[in-house]
């Protein structure tokens, strides 16, 4: 199973929902708070191809894009293998 990262912050409702996709399919993952930690948004920035929204969320090295993104892998049936491969 890949390392799963999102990039997320508290307040943004797309994220609770990203990650609610990921608990219930008991898929772990490691959360960056770029509001806690504001020095990790460049990181971010720089991983995720320019996009500055959260979240933004990546299996292994592979940039998934945001919550929507997310959800579309998981409705075309791509994201367990994702995780798999």
């Amino acid at each position: 199973m890949k390392i799963v990262e999102i990039y997320t912050s508290p307040l943004c409702g797309f994220c609770h929902s990203a990650k609610r996709l990921l608990n219930e399919k008991g898929i772990s993952f490691s959360e960056i708070d770029v509001l806690a930690d504001a020095s990790r948004k460049p990181e971010m920035i720089q991983r995720a191809n320019g996009r500055r929204t959260v979240p933004q969320i990546f299996v292994g090295d592979t940039h998934v894009g945001g919550c929507d993104d997310l959800y579309a892998l998981e409705r075309s049936g791509k994201l367990d293998d994702l995780l798999a491969a």
